[in-house]
């Protein structure tokens, strides 16, 4: 995205060599606390089918050792494997995998998470279809699941509504991409995507500095920018299910309510800012609605949730306190706003708990009566 100005914070640790050449693949791991998992990233790496490929690692200023165990394969992979340092913790996936993608030099990039790892044809396979098809993205609509010991496999789908059963572009137009983006969604997660760099750069395609949902507002950015996005049927990666995940670990009501509000009050802007760069969106006002509606209630829908426990004026001064300053002279109006649209939701949802329960006290009376009927026949 244009609006996104890239922050490159550090220096590389190990500088790419200019002879090396322009790799077929970048693999990007941004690294964050992952000592006990990187080890079997980079293993499942060393076993590739397909060789001619770099590995990018960026640590995100780690307090474990991480950073070492990466360091301790640099002579198995032989030039291959660079590790990055960021001056600072970026507090999400963003920078990191901005800092990656600009130091790579591969035809495609693959975003790799630090706990994850792959099936030793993964590569191969990404590739294949890419090229076969010219595809600017390949997008996998299957992945491998796995417990936080590498464990019990399971083949998973994200993505709603009727798979491919083989590789499958999305219609060109982009009034059929939305509406279909409307009805089954997309899977965000950068993993499940295998892109060419080259449509990265030329469209200004950066992780917006959003967390959660960078992922999400990026993927959207590659839905409407890539004239060959593909959907591919075949799962091409090992998601391991651990509880380190600052969205998925311990947080209390009022960090899940914030934590859903910052992609929606503070990344709507940027992705409205997206659309405005396709003339489609500039001249069709009810798609770009549609858009900013649809991320809306998604972000608000989890917020909700949380926001159940939490009294309405604890909600009003959370917002006014944590996004006031990004808000300029909306600051008092925007979390007025959210915690009204919050107090309906609640009533309605109190409403329709307490019709439920009428509903269910007026069935056991019509049993009753009947079960005495019965008797008295």
């Amino acid at each position: 995205m244009a609006e996104y100005k890239l922050e490159l914070l550090g220096t590389p640790l190990a500088e790419p060599k200019p002879d090396l050449g322009c790799p077929k693949v970048s693999v990007i791991i941004p690294l964050y606390n992952a000592e006990p998992y990187i080890g079997k990233g980079l293993d499942s790496l060393l076993a590739q089918t397909l060789t001619d490929f770099e590995v990018v690692v960026v640590d995100d200023c780690s307090t474990d050792k991480g950073a070492a165990v990466v360091k301790s394969y640099m002579s198995r992979f032989k030039g291959k494997l660079h590790l990055l340092q960021t001056e600072k913790n970026s507090g999400g996936g963003a920078i990191p995998r901005n800092k990656g993608l600009i130091f790579s030099r591969g035809e495609y990039v693959f975003f790799v998470d630090s706990d994850d790892f792959l099936p030793k044809n993964s590569l191969e396979y990404l590739h294949n279809v890419a090229k076969d098809f010219d595809a600017d993205v390949v997008y996998c609509e299957r992945n491998f699941e796995t417990d936080a010991a590498g464990a019990n496999v399971r083949l998973v789908t994200h993505q709603k509504g009727t798979l491919v059963e083989k590789p499958t572009f999305e219609p060109e137009h982009l009034a059929q991409r939305v509406n279909r983006l409307l009805e089954y969604d997309i899977w965000g997660s950068p993993w499940c995507k295998f892109v060419r760099r080259n449509f990265l750069i030329e469209n200004e395609i950066m992780f917006p500095h959003v967390f959660p949902c960078e992922d999400y507002f990026w993927t959207l950015n590659l839905l409407f920018a890539a004239k060959k996005f593909l959907h591919a049927p075949n799962a091409a990666y090992f998601w391991r299910q651990t509880k380190k995940s600052s969205i998925r670990g311990n947080k209390t009501d009022t960090d899940k309510f914030n934590l859903w509000l910052h992609p929606m009050i503070l990344g709507l802007k940027d992705l409205d800012k997206m659309m405005g760069k396709f003339e489609f969106f500039r001249d069709n006002a009810q798609y770009r609605h549609a858009i900013l509606d649809f991320v809306v209630k998604r972000m608000f829908t989890m917020s909700f949730q949380a926001g159940m426990a939490i009294p309405q004026f604890k909600i009003y001064n959370s917002i006014k306190n944590e996004f006031g300053a990004n808000l300029d002279e909306y600051d008092v109006l925007i979390p007025a706003l959210c915690t009204a649209i919050n107090t309906q939701q609640k009533i309605m949802v109190i409403n329709q708990r307490n019709f439920n329960k009428v509903i269910a006290s007026t069935d056991k009376k019509i049993a009753e009566l009947e079960a005495e009927l019965q008797q008295l026949a």
